[in-house]
């Protein structure tokens, strides 16, 4: 591949070389020809075209960007309100959650008070009839003796 030619060989390049390398030959126009005012009318119809669109294109975006900024605006404001409402909401559980335990601890407790005290009274019970059962065994024992 050739070395790229720097900008100053450009201008020392001919019209004519210059058509030979960009391949065709260029009408040169007089700029009072009818032509060209018709070319210059396209073109300069074109270029009001392309900035007008260009214009409307950073309108709309400068409107886009507000809206989201508004709309980003409301959500952080919902989100604010809603992280608001679930740590209200955890507290009540938390609090509901204690009260309940602590009604389930008292129950428990109350279980297995009740529970000791069934098991007490059996041991009484059943002590009275040990000792006998001893007794008895103690005096079989004595006899055999």
């Amino acid at each position: 591949m050739p070395p790229k030619k720097s900008y100053d060989s450009y201008d020392s390049i001919s019209d004519d070389q210059y058509e030979k390398q960009s391949g065709g030959k260029k009408q040169k126009l007089d700029k009072n020809s009818d032509d060209y005012k018709k070319r210059r009318d396209r073109n300069n119809t074109a270029v009001r075209k392309s900035r007008e669109a260009s214009r409307q294109k950073a309108k709309d975006t400068v409107e886009k960007v507000s809206k989201l900024r508004e709309e980003n605006k409301a959500l952080e404001q919902k989100v604010t309100i809603l992280n608001k409402e679930l740590g209200v909401l955890k507290d009540l559980f938390v609090s509901h959650a204690a009260a309940t335990t602590t009604v389930q601890t008292a129950a428990a407790t109350m279980k297995v008070l009740k529970e000791e005290s069934h098991e007490n009274e059996y041991r009484e019970d059943n002590s009275s009839t040990s000792e006998a059962l001893v007794k008895d065994h103690l005096y079989f024992f004595d006899e055999d003796l």
